[in-house]
């Protein structure tokens, strides 16, 4: 998909895209699309970190540690053939 759209960066912004680009031996285009891709895995990775503190508070202490993850799955196996 092309979206054809006139981005207005200030001076200082637009050097340092070039400057980053040159070096990278990539193009404006490619820059700004990894800069895209690498905030969007930071705000999945903080989504993430979000849902497992809550959680987290969300069992006991305690509860999970006499628990046999094979058993679990042979029981869960069963109950799924039955």
């Amino acid at each position: 998909m092309t979206i054809r759209k006139n981005f207005n960066f200030d001076e200082e912004t637009a050097q340092k895209l070039e400057r980053l680009a040159k070096n990278a031996k990539k193009t404006q285009t490619e820059m700004v699309k990894k800069a895209i891709d690498l905030l969007e895995r930071e705000e999945k990775k903080k989504m993430r970190l979000e849902a497992l503190e809550k959680l987290a508070g969300s069992v006991p202490p305690g509860s999970l540690v006499d628990v046999d993850v094979r058993e679990a799955r042979v029981k869960r196996a069963i109950n799924r053939a039955k």
